[in-house]
């Protein structure tokens, strides 16, 4: 029983090899040559003021969640509109699909909807 794994081991253990020789090949082939100026830490083009230990406002991270949440609307439902017609009322090659694919949206879009609920109740979209 445990021969039937055999090839499941074997790709495995190639996708590691493979991996870590990618990871590390820049290292061991890549040119060397530190200086001052590419040690030094870069944040946006500006010269980092303070330590890395100081505490971030919560409004950076429910910015970021916001951000998190629009995107991942537009990456489903840009598809979905483009398709709407085809999939609600059908084409040659394809039958309609009809009222689900418009009800599993709608319960997509109310549940990110809940996320921004959750923002605007934290007041990330007061610009302060």
């Amino acid at each position: 029983m445990l021969e039937n794994y055999i090839p499941i081991f074997i790709v495995f253990t190639f996708a590691m090899v493979f991996a870590l020789l990618t990871v590390f090949s820049s290292e061991i082939i890549g040119p060397k040559r530190p200086s001052k100026e590419k040690l030094s830490p870069y944040e946006s083009g500006m010269k980092p003021i303070g330590t890395a230990e100081e505490r971030v406002s919560i409004k950076y991270y429910l910015v970021a969640m916001l951000f998190i949440i629009f995107d991942l609307e537009v990456i489903f439902i840009y598809p979905w509109a483009v398709k709407f017609k085809e999939l609600y009322h059908g084409s040659a090659v394809t039958p309609a699909i009809g009222l689900p694919v418009f009800v599993s949206m709608l319960i997509f879009l109310v549940v990110f909807e809940l996320g921004f609920l959750y923002a605007y109740k934290k007041g990330a979209f007061r610009w302060d």
